[in-house]
């Protein structure tokens, strides 16, 4: 076996990108704190084709020195929108037919390998704070909750890593094969 290339990675360029039909994703940061896990949450969504993140409330937004450390480029490919409240951001993918998913441990959360996802609807995940998660002003607007299921003594992952967990079972689940 031999390590591919650069060249030979097939990447698309900014304006490819753009034009590429994207996955029916919008990511929605409640809060969160941490540059460096919006940076990653942007090369994320970048590598899944994601449609848009939304940064809302006290989230850095591009351009910023520690994002873009993370990011590698990333906030120049996937679109992104800042609102000032978490909540408007939900109210308008709410008017555009999206199901508002939140991550977050709650009573009557569904396990993420158990969610079913219509291949024909547009899905908004909702990400909270590193410390408090998703505020329950905002868990009041989701139309549902799931959960990572943990095995460990740590029942939490880096926000980065639940995005990243998040898309990828979603993706498996809508794509075919």
């Amino acid at each position: 076996m031999r390590k591919l290339l650069t060249r030979e990675l097939d990447r698309k360029t900014i304006e490819q990108f753009r034009k590429t039909e994207k996955a029916p994703f919008t990511i929605v940061l409640d809060n969160v704190r941490s540059q460096s896990n919006v940076g990653s949450i942007f090369r994320t969504a970048d590598a899944f084709l994601t449609e848009a993140i939304y940064l809302c409330g006290i989230t850095s937004r591009p351009p910023h020195r520690e994002i873009q450390k993370t990011a590698l480029g990333a906030t120049e490919s996937v679109a992104w929108k800042y609102f000032s409240e978490t909540s408007a951001a939900l109210y308008e993918l709410k008017e555009k037919d999206y199901k508002i998913i939140a991550v977050e441990q709650v009573e009557g959360s569904i396990e993420l390998q158990n969610l079913q996802v219509d291949a024909d609807r547009k899905y908004a995940l909702v990400f909270g704070n590193e410390v408090n998660g998703v505020d329950q002003e905002i868990l009041n607007i989701c139309d549902l909750c799931v959960e990572i299921p943990q095995f460990g003594t740590k029942h939490s992952f880096n926000i980065s890593i639940s995005v990243g967990i998040v898309l990828w079972e979603l993706n498996k689940k809508r794509l075919p094969g």
